[in-house]
């Protein structure tokens, strides 16, 4: 029945066209943003470190007390979570389109806050900037389920899986960005200020107040892409599907619509009202209508995004320490803290640019004709090999071939993007109903995300070495960078198995994946059985 609304058949057919590529780069650039400000943190942690835990009279500067260290780097990821879930749900209330200025609002102002963060004394600069990075998450929360949702409803059937993994693909450039004003911002220092070593001159290598800019200019540049795109996202009309199978006004949905797709659509209140009224349109999140048809898919969708995170984000936030290990950047107290900004900016650019980026837009190209199943499956089949590739032989790897162990741990990156990374946020906003569809992207989304706190906080202590001696201070001893990788793999494993649950959504209009198309036993005549969902 709502597959014969003509506004939603019209967008269904509809050839790929100018407003879609609009909305793409609308809806994209905030996941620009949300991924520069998610991971630029891991860029300047060691440099807040320096900064203000620095000691002078020990052999090497200062860094993060691990309590501190595991909210700076987690906090966000905290107000992710609330805000996937809070935004998720009001998506659904009040429309995409109201909520939506409001979570990139949230992001400016906390942006440009987090770099003014102030105390009169390190922990107190700490907390504040623990305050404005948790609302900044709330705010980057918001941004998941209904961007989502918003490029799901736009888009044509053919090319809705590349249209929605198109937005979700600027994370990568959102990551890679954040490690190119990294470089631009420590090289123009390191020109301005020719700083020694700390090994030289412990106090001079400190330049306080000059270093003290450095952070604050990395975390406030996350701010301008947000901004610059406020407009164009108060622009766009609601979508078609939210005003006509949740708000119920077939007129606005046909006008709004009439006006993207530059084609006269019919006004079609009867069916609309018809629709309104059929019983297997009206079940809630928790009914047991709704655990039948979709139960399985939400625990589908929640697990696979749940496992995938953890592996995803230890592996993006122990990163650095990989790289030390295999001696990409040397021991702290051979550099001063801007070129310690500088090599750790370059290594993740490095991997950014040649395995994280490509991933995304393999999924892009790949997505409308191998399916979300095969490429999920198949992501997550690779990274478990190749978790364990560089863990079981670790020694070999470190000693002799350090940069085979970087390649492979590219491949590992890769095929996360090519593969569990972008279909996780596919396909929650392809298989759940209208009006729970934003909900229940967020609630996927923030089992996605309580995955990355487990990632962040747990392997913050896990990948700590075994010899107390190599340990962090303020560190206990962990099970070793090895140990981690095999639990990653794992992981990993029962990604793969969890992928099982979740439907393919290739190819069918949103009303087939929903079963917003049936008819049920108040509404249909003679017409037979309807095919289920």
């Amino acid at each position: 029945m709502a597959g014969e609304l003509g506004v939603l058949n019209a967008l269904d057919a509809a050839k790929t066209q100018w407003y879609h590529f609009t909305a793409i780069v609308i809806a994209g650039m905030g996941f620009f943003t949300d991924a520069y400000d998610l991971f630029c943190i891991s860029l300047v942690t060691k440099l807040l470190g320096r900064v203000y835990y620095t000691d002078i009279t020990k052999d090497k500067p200062g860094a993060l007390p691990p309590n501190i260290q595991s909210a700076v780097t987690g906090v966000a990821l905290c107000g992710t979570l609330a805000g996937q879930l809070f935004f998720g749900w009001l998506g659904d209330k009040l429309g995409r389109k109201k909520v939506y200025g409001l979570t990139l609002m949230l992001m400016v102002v906390c942006s440009i806050a987090s770099g003014l963060s102030f105390g009169s004394s390190p922990n107190g600069v700490m907390a504040t900037l623990c305050f404005f990075r948790f609302w900044l998450g709330f705010g980057i929360g918001g941004d998941y389920p209904l961007s989502a949702t918003i490029m799901s409803e736009y888009a044509n059937k053919k090319t809705r899986g590349a249209f929605i993994a198109a937005v979700f693909a600027m994370q990568g450039f959102g990551i890679l960005a954040g490690g190119i004003v990294a470089l631009i911002v420590s090289t123009s220092f390191d020109h301005k200020y020719k700083v020694p070593s700390y090994e030289e001159n412990r106090e001079a290598s400190l330049v306080l107040p000059v270093f003290d800019y450095v952070w604050r200019i990395i975390l406030m540049f996350g701010a301008v892409p947000a901004a610059l795109t406020y407009y164009w996202r108060m622009k766009m009309p609601e979508t078609a599907r939210y005003t006509a199978l949740v708000a119920k006004n077939a007129t606005k949905a046909a006008v709004d619509m009439s006006k993207v797709l530059n084609v006269e659509l019919e006004s079609e209140e009867e069916k609309v009202q018809k629709l309104a009224n059929a019983e297997n349109n009206r079940f809630g999140l928790f009914s047991t209508e709704f655990a039948k048809r979709h139960g399985l898919h939400l625990v589908g969708t929640t697990t696979t995004w749940f496992l995938l995170d953890i592996a995803f984000y230890s592996q993006n936030l122990f990163q650095k320490d990989i790289f030390s290990a295999i001696g990409w950047i040397p021991p702290a107290q051979e550099m001063n803290a801007i070129h310690e900004v500088y090599r750790i900016a370059k290594a993740q650019t490095l991997i950014a640019l040649c395995s994280t980026v490509p991933g995304y837009w393999f999924t892009v190209a790949f997505i409308d004709y191998m399916g979300r199943f095969a490429i999920q499956l198949m992501g997550f089949f690779f990274m478990t090999v190749f978790m364990f590739a560089l863990a079981i032989p670790y020694d070999h790897w470190k000693k002799d071939n350090k940069i085979g162990f970087v390649v492979m741990y590219s491949f590992t990156f890769f095929f996360s993007n090519f593969g569990p990374n972008a279909t996780t946020f596919v396909v929650p906003a392809e298989i759940f109903p209208a009006r729970l569809r934003s909900t229940c992207h967020g609630i996927s989304a923030a089992a996605g995300k309580a995955g990355a706190i487990v990632g962040a906080f747990g392997f913050l202590y896990a990948a700590q070495s075994k010899n107390k001696a190599d340990v962090d201070p303020g560190y206990r001893t962990g099970i070793g960078i090895k140990n981690s990788l095999i639990m990653l793999g794992v992981i990993n494993f029962l990604g793969l198995l969890f992928t099982f649950l979740v439907p393919e959504s290739k190819g069918k209009s949103l009303e087939e994946l929903s079963g917003e198309n049936e008819e049920d036993d108040t509404t249909k005549g003679d017409s037979g059985r309807t095919i289920p969902v």
